[in-house]
């Protein structure tokens, strides 16, 4: 692939202009627009709409169908230039679920960051199905999910499970650990996070799943700004559950009724590269020395 094409193509996006795109590069228009021709004509087709007069660029289909591709062409890139310039040094890309990476993983991060020789440390959020697209691709080394999909090229093991617990704010009567009933908690002072399949399932068995005043959200980081009323309540990992108790004034309780705990997983290539085996290794020790996993 025509590097420096790809490198003019994002200039011309990023800046919606092919002469602001050579002010970016510190290149002439002609040699801006020399580069983009050339990718275009390596792609069999035109990237970018020409019209005379416009203010800005505009992409065709097949443009912009190729940038997110040129992305992460360009990503690539970065760390190819990153890995000549480092050496040997060993390095890990890491892809991660919000809520893994914030609440289970800190750990862990931190003995990587501080492991000696250095490790060179890349951290992507991704959701599962992304991370294991990034690991088939061979874009990230590692991933962490909270569900597993069945992929030829991938490994899949489970290294955390934690129990679900509920969270609400703390009041008097209210005493930390003590089970609650199902029927006390009403569906519309819900704040709902669809955390897996199975917990959705057994959800949708004790609460009405259309209950129209029910708040949904995607990240465990919003909790804090919904949960204001006592009458409130969520389900939680018991990892965001303790989270939550140190930076805000909740009580985590037992549910009457078991709920499904959540198990997170670890993603790896069937086949890592070579250089990856002794990054790996070391994180599986410290996945060891936290998780006890084997």
């Amino acid at each position: 692939m025509y590097f420096p094409g790809i490198e003019a193509f994002l200039a011309i996006v990023r800046t919606e202009s092919i002469s602001k795109a050579a002010e970016w590069l510190h290149l002439s228009q002609a040699t801006v627009s020399y580069r983009l021709k050339t990718l275009e004509q390596e792609m069999g087709g035109l990237l970018v709409e020409r019209r005379k007069g416009a203010a800005k660029i505009h992409l065709t289909p097949k443009g912009e169908n190729f940038f997110s591709i040129a992305e992460r062409w360009e990503a690539l890139w970065r760390e190819t230039q990153i890995l000549q310039a480092s050496g040997s040094q060993l390095s890990l890309a890491i892809s991660a679920a919000e809520s893994i990476s914030h609440f289970v993983l800190p750990p862990v991060y931190s003995l990587l960051n501080q492991h000696t020789p250095p490790i060179r440390l890349q951290i992507r959020t991704q959701h599962t199905q992304e991370a294991f697209d990034s690991i088939e691709r061979r874009e990230m080394d590692v991933a962490f999910v909270v569900r597993e999909i069945v992929s030829p090229s991938v490994t899949v093991k489970p290294f955390f499970t934690e129990e679900m617990v509920l969270l609400r704010l703390a009041v008097p009567e209210r005493q930390a650990g003590a089970t609650v009933e199902m029927g006390e908690l009403a569906a519309e002072h819900e704040v709902f996070i669809n955390w897996n399949r199975e917990f959705q399932f057994r959800h949708d068995q004790w609460w009405d799943p259309l209950c129209p005043s029910r708040v949904h959200l995607d990240t465990a980081g919003l909790i804090t700004t919904f949960l204001k009323d006592a009458r409130q309540w969520t389900i939680v990992p018991a990892s965001i559950g303790e989270h939550m108790m140190r930076i805000g004034d909740f009580v985590l309780q037992k549910l009457s009724a078991p709920v499904p705990p959540r198990i997170c997983y670890k993603v790896t290539h069937k086949f890592p590269n070579q250089a990856l085996h002794d990054t790996l290794r070391i994180l599986d020790n410290y996945l060891q020395d936290i998780f006890g996993i084997q």
